[in-house]
């Protein structure tokens, strides 16, 4: 058998890992990301050509200005050098020639000679001056620009040179050459001509002995004019430099009137072999602008450019696409979005009544899908079989066109057969040309708001029924208008259908109709409401009587907004006559109350008030029998008789004080309340106290703060109830037999202010008895309930009634010393409009500001 072949697969050629990378990275980018690369991958390919050039160019431009500083940085270095071998060379000569004046070995005139010739074939020196150790010139030479006179140390004379005159840096290189003994150069200084020098000090030594200077003065203008090489000169500004940087000399000379500015290449170096801090600068100029004005590097920087533009301009071309393709997905996904999530069925017609869309909604609504309506003409899928005549008249006033604004309810049946009611708005449907092109239908599902409307219209007929049917009459005004805008049975009953029982009720509490338009804007209809939010705030109950009804009513109002918007003030009037009734007939039987609790107090008073009584009496008896013995015996004389009729006079006003007292206390009167003060009050009832404590052998000590404002009370009423409340604790004491270190009561009367009540006056009434039980402080007021055997029980619950009528209160509790009962408080307290006092407390104020009028009463 022939073996088959096998075919050789050849392997596909790699690809490069990062090719694979970038084209996955490509594909996972949109569209859109990929033509937004597209676009800015040219422009940035130019960016970087363009960067790339002006790198280049930068380049080059610097490496020609550090080629400049080279430069710039030999020639100081040449011109450097070629000094500094001058001056070397110099003070070679020069020491060459100190020594031979030392050794004698030529005059002065030979020195004389040295000196001309040597100072001719130098121009940079100034002058050349032999001086010997006294300073004193033994030769010299000066250049023909140079005056031995105004030499800086002295002139021709052989005298000693004036200080004055000499030059600071000169004197001191001669002071350093003669101390070192080695050649010195001075710092640099201006000669008489203003010629910028310096000085070089030889000295003579002979045997170690300093003989002398040998001076040498150059010009530094020259060193730079004769030692810098004239190519340097050329290319260069060479110039030199003091310690403080300002220019001695220079190779180019500034223009009059004008400051030189800074060369951007500069190199300094020390002016050798002088070492005095002066330095040789080079300066060099940048000679790269003909690199910038090249054409080659403008043309290329101008196609730069131009593509650059050019890239530009297409870039926002493309993005301006970019954006209305953006723009326009937007739009129609939010048309989508807003189609597909509105709850309202939408649905378009053609002129011909077939179905060309319908929206989610209306899908999710009749449950059909939507490729089961698109297309479909009448009868539709979603017509209930039994109003299928019904919906194709609505069908036929939809198509033409009739049907109304406010949109009509249809029941629509569902896929599964459930039937919803809906409501349905056709409008027509308009092409962008202004053509009608079929109709658009929405639809509401109005199951769930017909059920509530439903509800809510029973609610308003149960809420109806209870308004009719309370006996308060409710009514509601307009405030604006004055229009009654509801009125209930009970309304109508007593007032009828006028909206003047409103007012009668409201007390003038309801501002009148003013919201008249009269043509005056500047004419504020609502003035006189209250500032605050009305709709929010209510009125207090008050009580009104009615004159034409004879009846009294409690109203209480408040403002609201009515249904349409209107502010309306709601009246609530209960009548409450009989209620107004029954209470007169209780304050009538409270004042009979109170006038009997003080005649029943006169009643168990009246041996206390006859023994009282019996005492004046009996004086007045045995004073008239005693005048009439003496008269009749002929022995009293005038004064003796006024004196006995005096005394008779005050027994007789004492009685009639007592009993007029009494009659006040017990008398029959109308409660009226008025400006009264505390002392006067506690001072009548003491008055009266006073005879029953004697009686019983009972001390009393009251208290009474100073400058206490006056209460507004009825004074007969609070003088009763601190009767009752004294009279009690001295009963207390007596029935009790307490021993007489025990038998005396405390009133005190003091201002207080507490966060409960405010200021008040503080009335208490405090006793040493054997106090109250528990069982009995908590039945204390009820009526008839009385400890005593022989008690009616409305003393103590006709004092709580008046303290409450007067908005106060009274309690009363048990005073203990350790675990022993010491005694009884009463205390009751009225409202007053007094300052807060001071953290110290009132017990404290009231103890020091309280005037002490106890009174030690016994019984006679």
């Amino acid at each position: 058998m022939t073996p088959r072949a096998v075919p050789v697969q050849t392997a596909a050629p790699s690809v490069p890992w990062s090719q694979r990378l970038i084209g996955r990275w490509w594909r996972r980018q949109t569209p859109a990301r990929q033509d937004r690369f597209a676009t800015l991958a040219p422009l940035v390919s130019v960016l970087l050509f363009l960067a790339a050039i002006v790198s280049a160019f930068w380049t080059l431009r610097n490496e020609e200005f550090e080629r400049e500083a080279e430069s710039v940085k030999r020639d100081a270095e040449i011109a450097q050098q070629q000094i500094r071998l001058r001056l070397i060379e110099n003070q070679e000569q020069l020491v060459q020639l100190a020594r031979q004046i030392v050794t004698r070995e030529i005059d002065a005139e030979e020195a004389q000679r040295l000196a001309r010739s040597f100072g001719a074939a130098r121009p940079e020196m100034m002058q050349i001056t032999w001086l010997d150790a006294l300073r004193r010139k033994r030769a010299t030479y000066a250049s023909p620009l140079a005056d031995a006179d105004t030499h800086p140390l002295g002139s021709n004379d052989e005298r000693a040179l004036n200080p004055q005159l000499r030059s600071r840096e000169a004197e001191w290189a001669f002071i350093a050459s003669r101390d070192t003994r080695q050649p010195v150069y001075s710092r640099p200084f201006k000669d008489a001509f203003g010629t910028a020098v310096f000085q070089t000090h030889v000295p003579l030594l002979n045997g170690g002995v300093f003989a002398g200077a040998l001076i040498v003065e150059y010009s530094i203008e020259g060193l730079l004019r004769h030692f810098v090489p004239p190519e340097v000169q050329r290319r260069r500004a060479m110039s030199v430099l003091d310690e403080g940087g300002h220019v001695l000399a220079s190779t180019v000379i500034a223009l009059p009137g004008r400051v030189s500015s800074q060369a951007p290449i500069v190199h300094d170096v020390p002016f050798t072999p002088s070492a005095n801090g002066v330095v040789l600068r080079g300066a060099g100029y940048r000679t790269s602008a003909l690199l910038i004005g090249n054409t080659l590097f403008w043309m290329v920087l101008a196609l730069s450019g131009l593509t650059l533009w050019m890239l530009l301009g297409t870039w926002r071309h493309m993005r301006r696409r970019a954006q209305i393709q953006s723009a326009l997905v937007q739009e129609t996904n939010f048309r989508r979005a807003m189609e597909n999530s509105m709850l309202t069925g939408m649905r378009a017609m053609d002129l011909e009544g077939r179905i060309t869309y319908v929206n989610p909604a209306f899908c999710a609504m009749t449950g059909f899908s939507e490729p089961e309506l698109i297309g479909r003409l009448p009868p539709y899928p979603h017509w209930p079989p039994d109003r299928v005549e019904e919906n194709s008249r609505l069908l036929q006033q939809e198509l033409q066109g009739r049907s109304p604004a406010g949109g009509i309810e249809v029941r629509v049946m569902r896929k599964d057969g459930v039937l919803f009611d809906a409501r349905m708005y056709v409008s027509p449907l308009i092409d962008a040309r202004g053509k009608q092109t079929g109709w658009m239908t929405s639809m509401t599902n109005i199951t769930e708001a017909k059920r509530i409307r439903d509800q809510l219209s029973a609610s308003h007929e149960r809420f109806t029924t209870v308004l009719e049917g309370l006996d308060a009459a409710v009514s509601v005004l307009s405030v604006q208008q004055g229009e009654l805008l509801f009125a209930n049975r009970s309304y109508r009953l007593w007032f009828g259908a006028d909206a003047r029982g409103h007012s009668q009720l409201a007390s003038g509490s309801l501002p009148q109709p003013a919201y008249q338009h009269d043509g005056d804007d500047a004419v504020d209809g609502l003035s006189g409401l209250p500032a605050q939010e009305l709709t929010k705030t209510g009125a207090d109950p008050r009580e009104v009587y009615i004159e034409s009804l004879n009846k009294w009513f409690d109203v209480r109002s408040r403002y609201l907004q009515w249904t349409d918007g209107r502010l309306a003030q709601m009246l609530i009037a209960t009548d409450v006559t009989a209620r107004r009734r029954v209470e007169e007939q209780a304050a009538q039987q409270a004042e009979k109350a109170q006038v009997s609790s003080r005649l029943i107090t006169m009643g168990e008073m009246a041996s206390s008030v006859a023994h009282e009584l019996n005492q004046p009496l009996t004086a007045i008896t045995n004073y008239c029998n005693g005048m009439i013995s003496r008269v009749r015996g002929e022995s009293i004389g005038r004064d003796d008789l006024v004196s006995a009729l005096e005394k008779t006079s005050r027994q007789a006003e004492r009685a009639g004080q007592i009993i007029q007292r009494i009659r006040a206390f017990v008398r029959k009167s109308v409660p009226q309340r008025q400006s009264a003060q505390a002392r006067q009050i506690v001072e009548d009832a003491l008055d009266l106290a006073s005879i029953e404590l004697r009686r019983r052998n009972v001390t009393i000590h009251s208290y009474v703060a100073q400058r206490l404002p006056n209460l507004e009370v009825d004074p007969i009423l609070i003088e009763q109830v601190l009767l009752n409340l004294v009279r009690n604790a001295a009963e207390a004491i007596d029935n009790a037999q307490m021993p007489p270190s025990r038998r005396f009561i405390e009133l005190r009367v003091v201002p207080r202010h507490t966060p409960d009540e405010g200021g008040i006056v503080e009335f208490s009434v405090t006793d040493t008895g054997p106090g109250l039980p528990d069982e009995v402080i908590g039945r204390l007021y009820e009526a008839f309930f009385s400890t005593k055997a022989e008690g009616l029980g409305i003393g103590l619950s006709l004092c709580r009634s008046i303290v409450e009528s007067h908005r106060g209160r009274i309690r009363a509790q048990n005073l203990y010393n350790g675990a022993a009962v010491s005694g009884c408080r009463f205390a009751f307290s009225l409202p007053v409009e007094i300052p807060q006092p001071d953290a110290a407390g009132t017990s404290g104020t009231a103890a020091t500001g309280a005037t002490d009028n106890s009174a030690a009463i016994t019984s006679s």
